[in-house]
């Protein structure tokens, strides 16, 4: 299932950075003074280190759904030649076969790309595209919704279009802060975030859990992630003992989640955003990727936040 293969890239994302490059904001940034319009060669500290791009891209390979949005969203959709099998949108992004998850740098190559974008380094992808002198820009699962802004520079640096991606990260910022301010603070509510049906969640260390903390939101998943990952896999038990006062469910379109299924779970009746109502159905895709649809989900969170305040 889509989600369920997301979720495993996701996973594997953060195991595979965690202690390697934090890619805290202003860390993973272009080298040098940003231009309004970068002249080639330039040079990029992304995740996998510094990348040097000798000239604008024109045969761009996405193996990463967050970053296949981010580059349409920028104006380089044109450059885009192909994406992996989960970038499902915009619906105009090429449709391949390539794998994220399982990344073939053989079939990659085939495409004769002049750069790759990818958020896991698995399957020996980096060294074997490196081999071949083909640049690669590693963008893993954000931490924190600055991270999504960094990289959306990244890529506007990397591929000419650098002043579309700084007035989509000031949209961002300003309908975040927008959506944020207008929602009344009141008391502290507590929050689950489900990822899949077998009970996989993120904490307050994701770029998920950020969305819920400009709320001040209590993220019951904090205490359960004992590795640190931010991704820890819960206990039907332990959801119900928390007793989560709002449920957000990002395993909608994957594996047919709702309220009503969240209900006739044994013992969830009783948890409080059952009772109350407060159980909302999140877009699978725009509930777990860190591009320029992450305001949308901000603005889902608000109304639920708004609702159960009320």
């Amino acid at each position: 299932m889509v989600t369920k293969k997301f979720l495993a890239a996701l996973l594997a994302a953060a195991f595979a950075t965690a202690g390697v490059l934090g890619l805290e904001a202003g860390q993973a940034r272009p080298v040098g003074k940003i231009a309004t319009r970068p002249a080639f060669p330039v040079t990029i500290k992304a995740a996998n280190g510094y990348v040097t791009i000798t000239k604008r891209p024109a045969r761009i390979v996405s193996l990463s759904p967050t970053a296949t949005e981010s580059l349409f969203a920028i104006g380089a959709g044109a450059q885009v030649i192909a994406v992996d099998d989960q970038s499902n949108y915009p619906a105009n992004a090429p449709r391949t076969k390539l794998s994220g998850y399982r990344p073939n740098a053989e079939a990659v190559a085939a495409y004769e790309p002049d750069l790759v974008v990818t958020s896991s380094a698995a399957n020996n992808l980096l060294p074997a595209l490196e081999r071949l002198k083909i640049p690669v820009l590693l963008e893993p699962a954000a931490k924190s919704i600055g991270d999504t802004y960094v990289q959306i520079r990244q890529l506007g640096f990397a591929t000419g279009n650098d002043a579309p991606a700084v007035s989509l990260v000031k949209r961002m910022k300003a309908s975040i802060a927008k959506i944020v301010d207008s929602t009344p603070r009141g008391r502290q509510l507590s929050v689950y975030h489900e990822l899949s049906p077998d009970y996989y969640s993120a904490t307050s260390k994701t770029f998920i859990g950020r969305v819920y903390t400009l709320f001040g939101l209590r993220n019951v998943a904090d205490a359960a992630d004992k590795a640190g990952y931010g991704y820890p896999k819960l206990a039907g038990e332990y959801v119900i003992s928390a007793n989560p006062d709002l449920i957000v469910l990002a395993d909608t379109k994957c594996c047919g989640q709702s309220a009503e299924t969240v209900r006739s779970r044994p013992g969830w009746d009783a948890v409080s955003a059952v009772r109350n109502g407060n159980v909302v159905a999140a877009n699978d895709d725009t509930a777990s990727r860190w591009g320029p649809r992450i305001v949308d989900f901000v603005r889902l969170v608000a109304q639920t936040v708004r609702k159960a305040r009320s």
